[in-house]
C-alpha cells in the first residue's frame, strides 16, 4: 500500500492540461477550404517558450482539446553512404575506365572516391542491367581539384535518377587507375528539406585575415542549417568555416565553478563558375550544416570565415534556418482554435491521430499561428509535491527537536538512576 501511494503521489506531480495553467496563448486562423486537414508551421518563438521538444503544446477548439500531430521535413541527418568498388578497372585507349554494380533501387547523385590534387577530368557514363549488354548514354560529367588555385574540390555525378543495375566510366584526363578507389551512393530521402528562418544578419566584423559573423539563439530554440549569402566578389571562393557556440548563463543562476558548455563545428563554402582547361565548372556550396546543439539558456553563436590569404568573403546576409515542423490536424468549418503553451509541468501527448494518418502538408490548408499572447486567464499551478519537499527546512528542525529530546532523556535517566554501592 506505501509503494501505490508513493506512486500515486508521483503521478500527481505530472501535471493534466488545464487552460488556466498555460502563460502562453496564440490564436490560429484557418482558411477556408473543402479538405477537412489543416497544417501550421511551427515558428522560433514557439521553440522559445514552450517545453523541451514542445511538449506542452495543446491545441484547443471552443476549450475542448483537439489532438495533432507534428511532423518534421525530411532531414538530411539519416542518409546512409554505401560504397561500390570499381570493377574491371584499367585503361583502354589511353582512358581510365571501370564498371560498377549499382543497388537494385533508384539512385542519382554519386561521389567518385579520387585519390590526388590538382586536376580536372572528364567522366562519361554510360548504363546497361547486364554488364556486358547495350548499353545507354547517361552524361558526362566534370570532376576537379584546384588546390592550387584554392578553390576546393568536387569528384560528385550529378546524375538522373537511374535504375540500371551496371554503370560504366569513361575518365578523360589525368588520372590513373590507381587514382581511383570506387564509389559511394548516398541514399537520403527523395524529398528536399523545408526551411525556416530563424535570424538573419547582415552585419558582420573583419578579424585579422578572418571574417567573423556573431548570433544570439535564444534557449530551446533548434538551428539545423547555416545559409551565406555572398556578394559578387570574390567570383570564385573555397573558404573553410568555423561554428562555435557557448551558453551564455546569467550570473546569478549560473555555477562559477562550471565553465559553460561549448560546441564547434567546420564546414566549407565553395562558389567556383569558371572555364578551366576547355571544362565548364559550376558549383555552388553556399549553406553548412549547423552544429547539434540545444540549451535551456540562451546560446552565443559565432561564425568564422577563414579567407586565408585571399581578399575577405563578404557575406550579403547570413541566415540561421531550421527544418520546418508542421503541427497538422484534422480542422472543423467552424469553431475558434487556440494553441496554448508555457506549463511545463506537461509530458508530451498521445493521440492516435499519428498512428493511422499522415498529413500532406502541401495540399492541407494552411493555418496561420496569430501573435504570442499572454494568457488572460493564467494562474500557477498549485505545488502538487509532498509537505516535505516543499518545506525541507521543518524536516530538520523536526529532526534536531528529537535530537535535544532524546540527549534530555538520556540525562535525565542517567542522573536518576544514581551512583551504584561499592
Amino acid at each position: 500500500m506505501k509503494l501505490l501511494a508513493t506512486f500515486l503521489l508521483l503521478a500527481g506531480i505530472v501535471g493534466t492540461p488545464d487552460t488556466r495553467y498555460f502563460r502562453y496563448e496564440r490564436p490560429v486562423q484557418i482558411a477556408q477550404s473543402a479538405t477537412p486537414h489543416a497544417c501550421l508551421v511551427a515558428d522560433a518563438a514557439l521553440f522559445e517558450h514552450a517545453a523541451p521538444g514542445l511538449a506542452d503544446l495543446r491545441l484547443y477548439r471552443d476549450r475542448v482539446e483537439t489532438p495533432y500531430l507534428i511532423q518534421t521535413s525530411a532531414a538530411p541527418a539519416g542518409a546512409s553512404e554505401q560504397t561500390i568498388a570499381a570493377l574491371n578497372l584499367g585503361t583502354r585507349g589511353g582512358q581510365t575506365v571501370f564498371d560498377a554494380a549499382m543497388p537494385a533501387s533508384k539512385y542519382s547523385d554519386l561521389q567518385l572516391k579520387v585519390i590526388g590534387q590538382n586536376f580536372i577530368a572528364t567522366v562519361a557514363v554510360t548504363g546497361s542491367q547486364i554488364q556486358t549488354g547495350p548499353v545507354t548514354k547517361v552524361g558526362a560529367f566534370t570532376i576537379f581539384d584546384l588546390a592550387r588555385q584554392r578553390l576546393g574540390r568536387s569528384t560528385i555525378l550529378h546524375l538522373p535518377d537511374s535504375d540500371f543495375r551496371y554503370l560504366h566510366f569513361r575518365i578523360v584526363g589525368p588520372l590513373q587507375p590507381e587514382s581511383i578507389g570506387g564509389l559511394a551512393i548516398e541514399h537520403r530521402s527523395t524529398l528536399r528539406p523545408s526551411y525556416v528562418a530563424v535570424s538573419e544578419t547582415t552585419l558582420f566584423t573583419q578579424k585579422g585575415r578572418d571574417t567573423v559573423v556573431e548570433f544570439t539563439v535564444p534557449a530551446r530554440v533548434p538551428v539545423d542549417q547555416i545559409e551565406f549569402v555572398p556578394g559578387p566578389k570574390p567570383a570564385n571562393f573555397s573558404r573553410d568555416v568555423t561554428v562555435a557556440i557557448t551558453e551564455m548563463i546569467p550570473a546569478e543562476t549560473g555555477d562559477s565553478s562550471v565553465p559553460p558548455q561549448t560546441v564547434t563545428n567546420y564546414g566549407n563554402l565553395l562558389r567556383v563558375h569558371t572555364v578551366e582547361e576547355e571544362h565548364n565548372i559550376d558549383q555552388e556550396r553556399l549553406a553548412i550544416d549547423a552544429p547539434q546543439a540545444l540549451f535551456d539558456v540562451p546560446s552565443k553563436w559565432t561564425i568564422t570565415i577563414d579567407n586565408g590569404d585571399d581578399a575577405p568573403l563578404l557575406p550579403v546576409m547570413v541566415r540561421m534556418r531550421m527544418l520546418e515542423r508542421d503541427l497538422c490536424f484534422d480542422a472543423a468549418s467552424d469553431g475558434s482554435y487556440v494553441l496554448y503553451y508555457g506549463d511545463p509541468t506537461l509530458n508530451a501527448p498521445r493521440y492516435d491521430l499519428g498512428q493511422f494518418f499522415h498529413f500532406n502538408s502541401r495540399s492541407a490548408v494552411h493555418a496561420v499561428l496569430q501573435a504570442e499572447l499572454l494568457n488572460a486567464e493564467f494562474q500557477p499551478r498549485p505545488d502538487a509535491r509532498p509537505f516535505t519537499e516543499r518545506h525541507p527546512a521543518l524536516l530538520w528542525i523536526a529532526l534536531a527537536l528529537v535530537i535535544v529530546l532524546l540527549g534530555a532523556i538520556a540525562l535525565h535517566t542517567a542522573g536518576s538512576v544514581g551512583p551504584t554501592a561499592p
